[in-house]
């Protein structure tokens, strides 16, 4: 009996195997499927993934961050994301600041995308403990060039906002095979500019107004998450935010002999964004009211200088990558992939106060941060025996990354393009691993097959240090070591049937954010923790997986028991109370997943996504907050569900119709946010798309969709955006 091994076909037809030793549950999402979702930013094409979630505020967001079961959506340094063998995590931190930089590669380049779930493969560090996504881009084999244009638009209205927000986005590439050297160029251009993000809020007062208070009007009210009488002011200086963001990628590779082939890899990467405020206040001659003492409705409201600061930034992106790799069918293969990440020129200004004009406010400089990486992997394919057994399948390798981050604050008398007058603060720091591992694919009987590895890291965190004027303090370095052993179990009942029992251990490491951004306060550096231990995950995870009704089913139990989960949280068993990354003693998560693609389903030409997930993550020891102990982890929804149906009318036109719904989770620690489904909580939600695309020729294509079909109205804290329509056209040669 041959060893079962899982295919999925790209855009072009070409099957693309998945790797058949992966000793985890493994979701695929191609080309041609999500050729016919709305899709306009890389993490788009994960939408529908079981079980998974990207917090994506807007088009363009630069904080869209992956949740995966037991992993909320500001734990951004438990999730790994590659293209092509290259590491696009941001692991220079662990929240929303910190997303993968998914715009280092285009949709249009994309032929597929594996979703690992869990850290149960060496191959792979702590950071898996969420999920790993593979991105793999397409090389062309003839001459190709193509163009795409998009454009949406949304209407939104909440609070004192009713208007609408438009964006566009085009993109191009051309590619070649010229012989053993092939190439693709593309480049990206995205402009939109989003709903309001958040809002200026005080609490409802009852201090009566008082002579000298300006009598204003047009403030509004709702209660707010914790059922708190709320007035709302205004949009804030993270409001309505206007993006541009530029792209461009130059892939190369040269096939010396036909099974030795070298990569290059070039993006570059440029946005720029600018945050607008407005206040709703107005006082008795119609001019708008930003700061000081106020009268609403008789009460006084003191609203701070800088309630209303706007803000503006930009930067600007480098990604190098080289490659070297064998590709014989069976027997050793090597691989190296060595990379550096480049943040060159990063600047982020925001005003002291809300008043218009160019008043004095600060700037921060993030330049020579990156991050740069080094993987050497060996592999041993055997050949199939005359028992039809492929013994032991082998995989050797040694990884190396160094994340360096070194940002400076300075104080400005023109907030929007003025030099910097005086130094503000500074935070710098280092983090270095160097990982060992071996992994080893054994079908020590027709159906029966062992995976099992271990993974050994040694890391270490150096050259951290705050400074203010006058003032510099440096932390003492910091060093961990630790094996991760893994093993995976897995039995074909059937030819169509494979049950599958993983265990792993895995540790985060803690990023250099976590451990040194903070600030000075006399002699003593505060809100930081240069002592945080690893994240310690012990996972576990039973899965069957059936192929049937022309798809394959899958089902799994999974359990992740982490200790020391870093968060920021409030420290109460100290006075006064201290608020950092701290570790909680420990989080458990537990559930299910069952989830079916598969193509041709009860009709010729309908191909279906489906997948139901049940998510209990709870707190079972905090010793720094103890009433949190027994609560639901931040940001994890008990139920996610995702469907999308791909109806192909014929060959030129197709109908998409999908929805995602999100269950209840909790906006903190102790659960205390009881009225989730407004501005400042975190909702349940269920969202429809629907696109119609439709091919006029062979090289032309043609799109209109729509996101939030039914223009719900939901949070991430945030909100969501509103009823989104999309048009776009397509042309190839």
């Amino acid at each position: 009996m041959l060893p079962a091994v899982s295919v999925s076909a790209n855009a072009a037809g070409t099957p693309r195997a998945v790797d058949p030793n992966l000793p985890a549950s493994v979701e695929t999402v191609t080309r041609e499927q999500f050729d016919n979702w709305n899709v306009v930013n890389t993490e788009d094409v994960l939408k529908y993934m079981p079980n998974l979630a990207v917090r994506k505020r807007f088009i363009g967001d630069l904080n869209a961050i992956i949740a995966v079961r037991g992993t909320s959506n500001t734990q951004s340094a438990r999730g790994l994301v590659y293209a092509d063998g290259l590491l696009l995590s941001n692991l220079l931190g662990s929240s929303f600041s910190f997303p993968p930089r998914w715009s280092m590669v285009s949709p249009d380049e994309i032929q597929q995308v594996d979703v690992i779930y869990g850290p149960f493969s060496a191959l792979y560090p702590g950071n898996s403990l969420g999920a790993t996504v593979l991105i793999s881009t397409r090389m062309p084999k003839k001459f190709e060039a193509d163009a795409d244009l998009k454009a949406f638009t949304q209407h939104f209205s909440l609070f004192g906002v009713n208007q609408n927000f438009n964006g566009s986005e085009a993109s191009a590439s051309i590619g070649d095979r010229i012989g053993k050297f092939s190439y693709r160029l593309g480049v990206n251009h995205l402009d939109n500019t989003s709903q309001p993000l958040q809002f200026t809020t005080l609490a409802k007062s009852t201090t009566p107004a008082k002579a000298g208070d300006t009598p204003v009007s047009g403030a509004h009210f709702y209660n707010n998450q914790t059922n708190t009488p709320t007035a709302v002011l205004g949009v804030n200086g993270e409001g309505i935010e206007h993006t541009v963001q530029d792209q461009f990628r130059l892939k190369m590779q040269y096939d010396f002999t036909p099974t030795l082939q070298a990569g290059f890899t070039l993006g570059y990467w440029h946005q720029t964004y600018n945050s607008a405020t407005s206040s709703f206040l107005r006082d008795a001659n119609g001019n708008p009211v930003y700061s000081g003492k106020v009268a609403i409705d008789g009460y006084e409201y003191t609203i701070p200088a800088a309630a209303f600061a706007p803000s503006l930034g930009h930067s600007e992106n480098w990604l190098y990558g080289v490659s070297l790799k064998t590709r014989n069918a069976t027997g050793w293969n090597g691989e190296a992939i060595a990379s550096y990440y480049d943040i060159g020129n990063s600047v982020a200004r925001t005003a002291s106060s809300g008043a218009p004009g160019n008043g004095p406010g600060t700037m921060m400089l993030g330049d020579g941060t990156g991050w740069k990486t080094l993987d050497l992997r060996t592999t041993y394919t055997p050949a199939l025996t005359q028992a039809g057994l492929a013994n032991h399948a082998l995989s050797f390798g040694y990884h190396y990354d160094n994340y360096f981050l070194d940002n400076e604050s300075y104080n400005t008398l023109n907030w929007r393009d003025g030099a910097a007058t005086s130094f503000a603060n500074a935070f710098a720091g280092k983090t270095q691993t160097q990982a060992l591992y071996a992994q080893d694919a054994w079908r020590f009987l027709p159906r029966w097959k062992l995976v099992y590895g271990v993974r050994y890291e040694d890391w270490q965190a150096y050259g951290g240090s705050q400074a203010l004027p006058g003032k510099r303090l440096a932390y003492g370095d910091a060093s961990q070591q630790h094996f991760s052993p893994k093993a995976s179990l897995s039995f074909d009942v059937s030819d169509d049937l494979s049950l599958r029992a993983s265990v792993g251990r895995a540790y985060r490491f803690p990023t250099v954010s976590e451990l040194f951004q903070g600030q000075i306060n006399g002699a003593s550096i505060v809100n930081n923790n240069p002592n945080l231990k690893p994240e310690d995950d012990l996972s576990k995870e039973l899965s069957a997986e059936w192929a049937h009704w022309n798809g394959v089913f899958r089902f799994s139990l999974f359990q992740d028991d982490v200790k020391n989960t870093i968060f920021s949280q409030t420290d109460t068993t100290v006075i006064p109370s201290v608020t950092n990354f701290q570790n909680i003693g420990k989080v458990r998560s537990r559930g299910m997943e069952t989830s079916y693609s598969g193509e041709d389903v009860f009709v010729r030409g309908l191909d279906l996504l489906a997948s139901v997930a049940y998510t209990q993550s709870k707190i079972i020891a905090n010793a720094q907050n103890p009433a949190t102990v027994g609560k639901y982890f931040y940001r994890i929804p008990l139920w996610r569900v995702n469907l999308a149906a791909t109806y192909h009318i014929d060959e030129r036109a197709a109908l998409t119709l999908a929805a995602r719904y999100s269950g209840r989770q909790y906006n903190t620690l102790t659960n205390t946010d009881t009225n989730p489904d407004v501005f400042g909580g975190t909702s349940s939600y269920t969202v429809a798309d629907a696109k119609f695309t439709f091919k006029p020729t062979k090289l032309s294509e043609i799109g209109i969709g729509v996101d939030n079909l039914f223009d719900a109205r939901y949070f991430v804290y945030h909100p969501y955006p509103g009823r989104t329509f999309y048009v776009e056209a397509k042309l190839r040669m």
